[in-house]
């Protein structure tokens, strides 16, 4: 699993060289395509950012056309940041070659194994946000008894 944690990261750092962007930035795309539309302060606490790092992140992405702004229909003092990237060709044409890959290797399983890596992956998703909300809460506690 760590080994393959590794090669995500390394993968995920050449799609966005590839792409003009900051790693921080792409992982901040990722986390957007994934929970849709959220206001900066989500995107802050899910990226461990600052507010202020964070508004630079959108305002570099706004300019490249990944995310626009919204006014939050609830609120009017937050804004809500949304995803455009998905009909870009080159995200398109930098992830297809995986995609591509990943479906020649899971057309090597049956359903049932397929069901099977599904369901561990899936827990190992929860898993693995458990941890980073524990050594988030940690490096959150540190910094607040060091000051």
């Amino acid at each position: 699993m760590r080994g393959l944690g590794n090669r995500t990261v390394l993968y995920q750092q050449n799609v966005a060289s590839s792409l003009g962007l900051h790693n921080n930035d792409f992982i901040s795309v990722d986390i957007l395509r994934e929970k849709g539309p959220i206001t900066a302060g989500e995107l802050s606490k899910l990226t461990g950012l600052t507010t202020g790092s964070v508004t630079a992140l959108i305002d570099r992405l706004e300019k490249m056309g990944y995310v626009r702004r919204q006014n939050d229909p609830n609120d009017r003092r937050k804004v809500i940041i949304v995803p455009l990237y998905e009909n870009k060709d080159e995200v398109s044409n930098t992830y297809m070659p995986l995609h591509n890959a990943m479906v020649q290797l899971a057309s090597s399983y049956t359903d049932e194994e397929l069901a099977l890596i599904t369901q561990f992956l899936g827990k190992a998703s929860t898993v693995l946000d458990e941890q980073i909300d524990h050594l988030s809460s940690k490096a959150r506690n540190k910094s607040s008894s060091s000051t």
